[in-house]
């Protein structure tokens, strides 16, 4: 599959279309997921353009898992989570709903979590929770 740059997170990217920044540097950006799995479902995406896993560049990939690293620490931390799941799906079959490679970071356990991307949240309380991530960073 290639690369879609009008894929939603190619535009977030852009800045064309908004998100609730958790974290971003030179390379990566962490945001609140819009239809949260759990209180506090981050995602972590680079800015290098690839679909999934596989097209992502080694030293892309080495990055982006540091980053991953330090954003799941906050949401532990931030969130007082007493665990951390973090997740990643590689094409449409295996779930990905969105064709630019992204980790899911989620408080707590998946056995608990809600529906992938089912049901929107309020954006004043994805804000509340990424005020509490960001304040671990």
């Amino acid at each position: 599959m290639s690369y879609d740059s009008d894929n939603i997170f190619a535009k977030i990217l852009r800045e064309e279309i908004p998100c609730i920044k958790v974290y971003e540097d030179d390379s990566t950006l962490a945001f609140m997921d819009i239809m949260p799995q759990a209180n506090g479902h981050t995602l972590v995406i680079p800015k290098e353009p690839a679909v999934d896993l596989l097209e992502l560049t080694d030293a892309a990939a080495a990055d982006l898992i540091l980053k991953v690293k330090k954003v799941a620490r906050a949401v532990k931390q931030g969130l007082q989570a007493e665990a951390i799941t973090i997740f990643q799906l590689n094409g449409a079959a295996a779930g990905q709903t969105v064709p630019h490679i992204h980790f899911h970071v989620l408080p707590g356990s998946i056995v608990e979590a809600k529906r992938h991307a089912s049901i929107s949240a309020d954006a004043e309380v994805l804000a509340s929770y990424a005020e509490k991530i960001k304040s671990a960073l």
